[in-house]
C-alpha cells in the first residue's frame, strides 16, 4: 500500500474552517460514525483539503485515516492504477479530493464503480479548492437541503416528461417516465456523491431528448465560458453545437471523442445549495440555486440508467422554468425563472 499520510501542520489560516466543511459534510451527507474507516485520495495540490477530511474524520471517532496521493504516478492518469485499486476493500467512506484533469474522466469514472463495488460511501470532489472548503458551499444547513431535494423529488413523482425553456432560448423536452430522482444530500452505503453537495438528479431516458439548450454558465472541466453554447439534441443525442468562439467547440469535441455514448444525454440536475456560488468550477456552480445542467454521457449509477460511456460532461444553464407533464395527463409548473414553486 502506497499511503502518504501528512499529518504536518497547516499554512492556511482558513484551516480550522476547512476543518468544520469537511466535519459537516461527514457527519450530514456521508452518515460518519465512531469507529469507522475513511481513505482519503488526493493529489499533492490537495494536501491541506485531505489534512481537513482526515482532522474531521478523527473528530468523529474515526478508527482508521487514510491518505492515498495520486501524484505518485504519472498524470494524466488515464486508468485505475493496480496500487490504488487493490486498496479500495474495507473503507466505510471513501474522499476523492484531487484537481479536475479533463483527459482524466476515465479514470475518475474508472475509481468510481470501484469504490462503490465495495459498498464504500464515496463523497467524490475533482476539482475543489480551499474557498469551497470554508466560504460556503461546505458549511451550509444539509438538513434544510435535505427537505428541499425530497419536497422537489416528490414533485417528479409519475412524471412522464419535462419541458425546459429559459429566456436566452433552451427549449428541451426530456422523456424521465419511470427514471427516478436521487439526491447528493445522502449518500448510502455503495453510491456516491459529489462534494460540496446540494442537487437533484436523474438519468432521462437516452433516446428520447429533444429541443435546444443554451448554456449560459459553466461546462465540466473547461469552466465558464463568455459566449453562449447553443446545443440542439435529437432523440437523446447531441447532433449540433454553435458559439462564437470556435475554440469552445473544438475543446468539447476532443473531450467527446472518447466512445461513441459521449453525445447521448445522461443526466438532468438541478441545483439547491443556498451557499453555492458560479465560480466557474462545476463542481460548486451546479449546486448553485437556480440553475440546471444537463450531462452526456455515463450516467450507469442512475436509476435505470444505461449509457455506459467512459466519460460524464455536465453543462450549466441559468434560470430554467420546468413544466412537468405527469402520466394521468396533468400538468404542473414545479420551477419558474429558477424559482421552485411547490406551493
Amino acid at each position: 500500500m502506497e499511503l502518504a499520510n501528512d499529518e504536518s501542520p497547516s499554512n492556511c489560516p482558513n484551516f480550522p474552517k476547512m476543518v468544520n466543511g469537511a466535519t459537516n459534510a461527514l457527519k450530514s451527507v456521508l452518515s460518519f460514525n465512531d469507529g469507522e474507516s475513511i481513505l482519503v485520495i488526493l493529489d499533492n495540490s490537495c494536501m491541506e483539503i485531505g489534512n481537513a477530511f482526515i482532522n474531521g474524520a478523527k473528530m468523529l471517532g474515526g478508527s482508521k485515516t487514510d491518505i492515498y496521493s495520486i501524484s505518485q504516478h504519472e498524470r494524466p492518469i488515464l486508468a485505475l492504477p493496480g496500487s490504488l485499486k487493490d486498496l479500495l476493500k474495507g473503507y466505510n467512506v471513501i474522499i476523492n479530493a484531487f484537481n479536475s484533469n479533463p483527459k482524466e474522466t476515465p479514470f475518475r469514472v474508472e475509481l468510481i464503480y470501484e469504490e462503490i463495488a465495495y459498498n464504500a460511501r464515496v463523497g467524490h470532489a475533482p476539482g475543489i479548492t480551499k474557498e469551497m472548503m470554508y466560504e460556503g458551499p461546505m458549511n451550509v444547513n444539509y438538513e434544510d437541503i435535505v427537505k428541499d431535494a425530497m419536497a422537489l423529488m416528490d414533485a417528479f413523482k409519475g412524471a412522464k416528461e419535462v419541458h425546459i425553456t429559459t429566456e436566452l432560448g433552451t427549449d428541451l423536452v426530456l422523456d424521465i417516465q419511470n427514471r427516478g430522482f436521487s439526491t447528493d444530500v445522502i449518500i448510502d452505503c455503495g453510491s456516491f456523491g459529489n462534494l460540496p453537495a446540494g442537487e437533484v438528479w436523474c438519468a432521462p431516458t437516452e433516446t428520447k431528448g429533444n429541443g435546444v439548450v443554451v448554456v449560459d454558465g459553466s461546462i465540466g472541466d473547461i469552466g465558464s465560458i463568455d459566449e453562449h453554447l447553443y446545443m440542439t439534441v435529437e432523440n437523446g443525442r447531441l447532433v449540433k453545437m454553435e458559439c462564437e468562439n470556435p475554440e469552445t467547440i473544438k475543446r468539447i469535441e476532443e473531450l467527446m471523442e472518447v466512445d461513441e455514448k459521449a453525445k447521448i444525454i445522461g443526466e438532468l440536475g438541478i441545483g439547491l445549495n443556498p451557499n453555492a456560488r458560479l465560480v466557474g468550477n462545476l463542481l460548486e456552480d451546479e449546486k448553485a440555486g437556480e440553475t440546471a445542467h444537463i450531462a452526456f454521457g455515463n450516467n450507469m449509477d442512475m436509476d435505470k440508467g444505461q449509457n455506459n460511456s467512459k466519460t460524464h460532461r455536465d453543462f450549466l444553464f441559468k434560470k430554467p422554468t420546468f413544466v412537468v407533464t405527469y402520466t394521468d395527463g396533468s400538468k404542473k409548473t414545479i420551477m419558474r425563472d429558477g424559482k421552485v414553486t411547490l406551493d
